[in-house]
């Protein structure tokens, strides 16, 4: 008996072994199975989470392309109309020119000489109010004192022309060169004040007319030096007095435009924002409504030298 019974512990001995090892198995295996199912619910989140960091990633490159996209068109803009105030002189520029005083339907130019000066800003406000736009044939060395009001010219839209530096007639009418010189420190003194290196008008008028006078050879000389230069030259056919009388009433200038723009259909009307024109500044609403009445088109030479 005692070898069966030692037989029979044997067996259980062994079976209590391998049964040891069984759940050894077992635990391994579920573990193996809990590992693998957490690393693939891991797996799973961190696809989940890395297709919305992707679609998160994808919507900031969208709006960032879309911010960039915004920022390029209004730079565009920007630049457009920019370029859109600086005049560009090209064959059709120079014809317009040529035909400054006849045109089809009736249109009206408004021109400044002598400024900026105290009176340029009254004169602005009114051509503000009235929605106009008028051409200033300015003066370099006043440009240099008023930069700001030259800046507002520029920034309302009017046009910026070049009437020389000095307006002294003995040293601008010295030489031809003399008078190419004039130009040019008037356009640096223009690109300074708004702020536009490549600015340049093309378009002068000599300080006292261009025809006749004292100095009327130089004139001739000095407009041809000019148009091999680019810059054309313009001078009026209309006027209101101011320059004719000191302290002109407004009736005396208004019956003045009246009788100089008769029945033309271009006219180009002189007038001056210099210190002393305060009567210019008072007729200047008759005058606009007056040209309003007469079925005139007001016009700058933005719309002539392009």
């Amino acid at each position: 008996m005692k070898e069966n019974e030692e037989i029979s512990l044997y067996e259980i001995d062994t079976n209590g072994k391998i049964n040891k090892n069984k759940v050894k198995i077992v635990i391994i295996l579920v573990l193996t199975a809990i590992f693998l199912v957490i690393t693939l619910i891991y797996s799973i989140n961190s696809i989940k989470r890395y297709e919305v960091y992707k679609k998160y990633e994808t919507q900031l490159l969208s709006i960032k392309e879309e911010e960039e996209l915004k920022k390029k068109k209004e730079a565009e803009e920007l630049e457009k109309k920019r370029q859109e105030k600086i005049p560009k002189l090209t064959n059709i520029g120079k014809q317009n020119i040529e035909k400054i005083y006849n045109c089809d339907t009736k249109r009206v130019f408004l021109t400044f000489d002598d400024g900026p000066s105290m009176r340029t800003n009254e004169i602005l406000d009114i051509l503000k109010q009235e929605n106009i736009k008028a051409t200033f044939f300015v003066l370099g060395n006043y440009v240099e004192k008023m930069p700001e009001t030259v800046k507002r010219i520029y920034d309302e839209g009017h046009y910026i022309a070049n009437h020389g530096y000095s307006h002294v007639y003995e040293q601008i009418y010295s030489s031809p060169q003399a008078v190419l010189d004039e130009y040019n420190k008037c356009n640096e003194a223009i690109k300074n004040a708004i702020g536009v290196p490549e600015y340049n008008s093309h378009l002068f008028r000599f300080p006292g007319g261009l025809v006749g006078g004292k100095y009327a050879d130089i004139k001739l000389q000095a407009k041809e030096l000019l148009n091999q230069n680019n810059i054309l030259n313009v001078d009026w056919n209309a006027l209101i007095g101011d320059s004719e009388k000191a302290n002109a009433s407004t009736d005396f200038l208004l019956q003045r435009l009246k009788d100089t723009v008769g029945n033309k259909s271009s006219p180009v009307i002189l007038m001056h924002d210099a210190p002393a024109k305060k009567s210019t500044v008072e007729a200047l609403p008759q005058i606009i409504s007056y040209l309003k009445e007469q079925g005139y088109e007001f016009k700058n030479f933005y719309e002539i030298i392009k």
